[in-house]
């Protein structure tokens, strides 16, 4: 149960905070104290929570979901909130600590575990999920695609996926095949791409790419999802299509096991075979 508020444990807790600093989400506890109350972006990422929220079940409850690059568990907490079992996976112990000690503080440590993983671990597990959140971690990814072949592998019905993005909203459609000599093509407005940022990006040397927004939709396509809608700015909510098959599991098997460090020998077989 969330812990009542008295002048007393309101003290105690803002020093339990402040020893857990610094805070990039601000979590709102239900005593009212906030752990980054001036955060520079405002109240983040609350506002992107109101962006999303519309867009997911309202009850969740038989749900399982996964929060990648979890931070300090904001987006964990909300889908706990309606019902789900979350697991909530950063790379920094530091934003893990602050999630398992708010999760005690909010009551849900009963709903919602946490795990210090890189994405790309998500290949070894054993499991998928109902719903993902795989939200400000894509650009941050030196292997982008292979992240998005592993997670979008763990999805059963939605995936909510945002990304830093090229400007740009315009979608070219190109044939089902080209000839060699029709790669100008590449060059027409809306051709899927995504720019590599060698430099730095808002001096943070962990922002690596940039996909306008035909490339996500066509990267999202060629794992098997659809995008349904796209609730905020580059905020984009897919789902399993029939029509659709993932790349990992057709004629691309073989090499997909290999970036995993999986035995790809079988499927390379059956490739070979077809």
């Amino acid at each position: 149960m969330p812990k009542i508020s008295t002048p007393a444990t309101n003290g105690k807790l803002a020093a339990k905070i402040e020893s857990l600093n610094p805070w990039f989400h601000n979590l709102h506890l239900p005593n009212g104290v906030q752990t980054a109350p001036n955060h520079y972006f405002g109240d983040f990422p609350k506002f992107k929570w109101n962006d999303i929220q519309k867009s997911i079940p309202k009850n969740l409850e038989g749900w399982t979901a996964l929060d990648i690059g979890c931070n300090a568990g904001f987006y964990s907490f909300e889908l706990a909130k309606r019902g789900a079992t979350v697991l909530g996976i950063d790379l920094d112990p530091h934003y893990l600590r602050q999630a398992k000690w708010a999760a005690k503080e909010m009551g849900l440590a009963d709903k919602v575990s946490f795990k210090q993983m890189q994405v790309y671990d998500l290949a070894k597990m054993k499991r998928s999920f109902d719903l993902i959140i795989f939200m400000g971690v894509f650009y941050h990814l030196r292997y982008p695609m292979l992240a998005m072949d592993i997670v979008t592998q763990k999805v059963d019905r939605m995936l909510v996926f945002q990304t830093l993005t090229m400007p740009g909203e315009d979608v070219f459609e190109p044939k089902p095949d080209m000839s060699l000599d029709d790669r100008k093509q590449m060059l027409k407005k809306g051709w899927p791409v995504m720019s590599f940022i060698e430099k730095r990006l808002a001096s943070d040397p962990t922002n690596w790419w940039a996909p306008n927004h035909a490339c996500i939709e066509a990267m999202l396509r060629t794992c098997g999802l659809k995008v349904t809608s796209r609730p905020g700015h580059e905020m984009y909510i897919a789902k399993r299509d029939a029509k659709l098959t993932h790349v990992a599991e057709g004629w691309n098997r073989s090499e997909y096991l290999s970036a995993i460090g999986q035995d790809w020998a079988k499927a390379l077989e059956e490739k070979v075979g077809r």
